[in-house]
């Protein structure tokens, strides 16, 4: 067997082709082996806790974050750098590259672990010591810097609102500080058990799973505790009702997730309350309003910026992998068609809906419907103005949707190959690597990008390419992943900006 099946023959070089293990018994070298990974990554596990914990630094493996894995998880991304670089990563490389880590007394920052660790290989496996200071000098003995704080008020706690809660607390847990500290709800008050109510939602999720962590209810100050982090709920139906400063709330960055204002003057009721100093919508925004899709357009963001968009999910999703294409090819035009799961605002069953179609069952039922978000793409992507048509098609799965792109190239592709090729790179050490991912599975299907943190992911297994035409499949989780660019908004609007190696 070879090391893309999962048997590093490094760590199984260690091992007899038997070893005897209690009652006399003997264990074949393959179980061997996995046996001496799991302790491997049992050594890991408290170093990457320390690490977090105490320099604010998060280690991952290609966009996935290793911090509060189990053993078997670890594992797991370990073999996942397989579809990536064409091997698994060593869990022993990996301990001894931490290992290494944890003496530079680092600063806040995120490391890729696989790819650093695959620069330190094609230098020439130099001395740890003294290379990883050269790749890591910005932060090399900043330990304890503290980040830039910034208090966070999600106005609703939907779907959206409660996963960027969940995604702003699992970052809550270093004692440094995040950079964006959660510190209050708005929602409207529905009964007496409302709090309980929606921390039961935080906590228990049936697309997402549960809450990785510990929730408490402290009913008497209006306030959920998550992971020792108080969260504040202040029960409201107007905006302008609210002053922020009275629960000691200043200067706060505020993420509408209602949808209810999509335009300046609505979601201005916020910016003028007491403690809000910007605002975010998570939805189209109206009128001249900054659309920001991360990854691609968020370096037009000024200071002066007191109201933004973070788009759509669709858009999100398809202006990267459309970036791509356009940078490499030219896209002369195209037709976006996005077979979506169904939303919060269908009919579960037939009913009354203003909407057309939309009042028909959604867990029944493909529901023809429109989107915007083929002529959003313009405006993140100007050059793309006018080229683009879309279609959505709602059906009867809970999250996960995929975008289909349809494109004339200005120049032709090639072959299928060279675009997936194009897509795979970019995913690994592009300066869209956060926002495009990659899959090469012939077995992948909707559940299975379920927690995806990118905006999309291309599946290679579908992409067809007919001289200056081409079409590419792209998975999205439309809650997800969407509010990961979110959170990345949240954090250039906010002045959080931590460094990020290797460096590109």
């Amino acid at each position: 067997m070879n090391a893309r099946h999962g048997i590093d023959a490094t760590a199984s070089s260690r091992h007899p082709p038997t070893t005897k293990l209690g009652r006399r018994s003997y264990v074949t070298t393959a179980t061997a082996t996995w046996v001496n990974r799991e302790a491997t990554a049992e050594e890991l596990i408290p170093l990457i806790g320390k690490l977090h914990r105490e320099n604010g630094v998060v280690l991952s493996i290609h966009g996935r974050s290793l911090v509060n894995k189990s053993v078997i998880e670890l594992l797991k991304l370990h073999d996942f750098v397989s579809h990536i670089d064409g091997a698994p990563l060593n869990p022993a490389h990996s301990l001894e590259l931490v290992r290494a880590l944890a003496e530079l007394n680092l600063g806040a920052c995120s490391i890729n672990i696989a790819a650093l660790h695959k620069a330190h290989r094609e230098a020439g496996s130099p001395e740890l010591s003294m290379w990883l200071p050269e790749q890591l000098g910005s932060s090399v003995n900043h330990q304890g810097d503290q980040p830039k704080e910034q208090d966070v008020v999600l106005y609703g706690f939907g779907r959206i609102g409660r996963l960027l809660a969940r995604i702003l607390l699992e970052r809550s847990s270093s004692p440094l500080g995040s950079g964006l500290n959660l510190r209050a709800v708005v929602v409207r008050k529905n009964g007496d058990q409302d709090l309980v109510k929606r921390a039961s939602l935080l906590e228990r999720d049936s697309v997402h799973g549960p809450f990785k962590g510990v929730i408490e209810v402290d009913e008497e100050n209006s306030t959920i505790i998550a992971n020792g982090v108080p969260v504040r709920f202040i029960y409201s139906s107007d905006p302008n009702t609210v002053d922020y400063t009275e629960y000691g709330i200043n200067d706060a960055l505020l993420v509408d997730n209602t949808g209810r204002w999509r335009d300046v003057p609505g979601l201005e009721q916020h910016l003028n309350r007491p403690g809000i100093s910007r605002v975010l919508l998570t939805a189209p925004g109206k009128g001249d309003m900054k659309n920001i899709v991360f990854g691609v357009n968020d370096n037009v963001i000024t200071d002066e910026d007191k109201i933004l968009s973070a788009a759509s999910c669709t858009t999100n999703a398809i202006t990267p992998a459309l970036k791509v294409l356009d940078d490499a090819y030219g896209v002369e035009r195209g037709h976006v068609e996005t077979v979506h799961a169904f939303t919060n605002d269908q009919n579960l069953i037939d009913n009354f809906h203003k909407g057309d179609r939309r009042g028909r069952s959604a867990v029944l039922n493909m529901v023809i419907t429109e989107t915007g978000a083929a002529k959003a793409v313009s405006k993140a992507l100007p050059q793309l103005e006018g080229k683009l048509t879309g279609n959505a098609i709602r059906v009867p799965t809970p999250d996960v949707s995929m975008a289909i792109l349809n494109v004339k190239l200005t120049k032709p592709a090639g072959s299928a190959e060279e675009l997936n090729e194009l897509f795979r790179r970019e995913s690994i050490d592009g300066e869209l690597r956060r926002q495009v991912g990659y899959s090469d599975s012939p077995e992948a299907v909707s559940t299975d990008f379920v927690g995806s943190r990118t905006a999309g992911v291309v599946d290679s297994l579908a992409t067809v390419v007919t001289d200056d035409s081409a079409i590419v499949y792209v998975w999205y989780d439309n809650e997800f992943g969407y509010s990961c660019q979110v959170i990345r908004v949240l954090e250039r609007m906010g002045g959080y900006d931590v460094p990020s190696y290797p460096a590109k």
